[in-house]
């Protein structure tokens, strides 16, 4: 007798609409999916204690091996500081047309290190931490975001400093200090807007953490931290395009803003035109557009 060998007919993949409806029916959803804007708020803000306990454990940390802990938290702005004045207060005599130069300088350099910090800290917020965004599901955001209070943490702790430097130079404490809440509010909305930015740009490209310090180096240099932007918008000289540049300089706002309410030479003719309404704008710029931006590509990070 003869034996007839029956092959199986081959078997056909299921499709996509297959699986949909398979995955759907047993209530299954995609791992890492992205939510809606109003139910990724939500999750963030469920979460804002763990934002605030890891902001706190990496202030703690930063400074955990070295001898002297977290004092160099005011030491590095203040020696930085140091060098700064004497280049650009002493050498290039940037001090002859600056009233209070000293206070001036630090502000500057205080304000400025807290943009910096945050954005250094932000471009590295995904592709350093990717053994967290792997591990845990949470929203993304919280990373940057984390960062960047950590950075007003530090700047916090600094200003008790600050503020011993404003006494011993003679600037008195006044009712106009007050304003240093509304602007490094608007200030930190706008680092943590920044810091979403470069975080996803960073998540994807990491060899932007190794330009970033060249950019932020040539931003610093035009945000009248060792200088006055008012006296350089006096030139006649000056093209007109050049001067509302610097004086729309986000960095340069905030910064501006700082020394109106700190000291009390600064006048408010030395701001910009219209500077809070500038603040405002750059903070909702940068901290909406920043967070949407990030948002657009969740379910990207931490993977490939």
């Amino acid at each position: 007798m003869s034996q007839v060998l029956h092959t199986p007919p081959p078997t056909r993949a299921p499709a996509d609409g297959d699986l949909a409806a398979l995955a759907a029916r047993h209530g299954l959803s995609v791992s890492g999916a992205r939510p809606s804007l109003p139910q990724y708020v939500r999750q963030l803000w469920a979460r804002r204690h763990f934002i605030s306990a890891f902001a706190t454990a990496k202030l703690t940390a930063q400074y955990s091996q070295a001898k002297l802990g977290q004092v160099w938290q005011v030491m590095t702005p203040l020696l930085n500081a140091a060098v700064y004045y004497f280049i650009f207060g002493v050498l290039l005599g940037t001090k002859q047309n600056v009233a209070d130069y000293v206070p001036f300088l630090v502000t500057g350099i205080f304000v400025w290190t807290f943009t910096q910090s945050s954005i250094m800290a932000g471009t590295r917020a995904i592709s350093g931490n990717l053994g967290l965004v792997r591990a845990l599901h949470f929203p993304r955001a919280a990373l940057p975001i984390s960062f960047a209070l950590q950075q007003l943490q530090q700047l916090l702790f600094s200003m008790c400093a600050l503020a011993v430097i404003l006494l011993c130079f003679g600037v008195p404490v006044a009712a106009s200090w007050l304003l240093a809440v509304p602007a490094l509010v608007l200030q930190f909305t706008f680092n943590a807007g920044v810091s979403m930015v470069m975080a996803r740009l960073g998540a994807k490209t990491p060899d932007i953490a190794q330009l970033m310090p060249f950019v932020l180096r040539t931003w610093m240099y035009v945000s009248g931290v060792m200088w006055s932007i008012d006296s350089i918008a006096k030139h006649d000289d000056l093209p007109r395009i050049v001067t509302v540049l610097l004086q729309i300089n986000p960095a340069a706002v905030y910064i501006d803003l700082m020394r109106f309410a700190l000291i009390d030479s600064f006048q408010a003719h030395q701001l910009p035109p219209h500077v809070w309404a500038a603040a405002v704008g750059w903070a909702l710029l940068a901290g909406t557009g920043g967070f949407i931006y990030f948002w657009k590509a969740e379910e990207t990070y931490g993977r490939g």
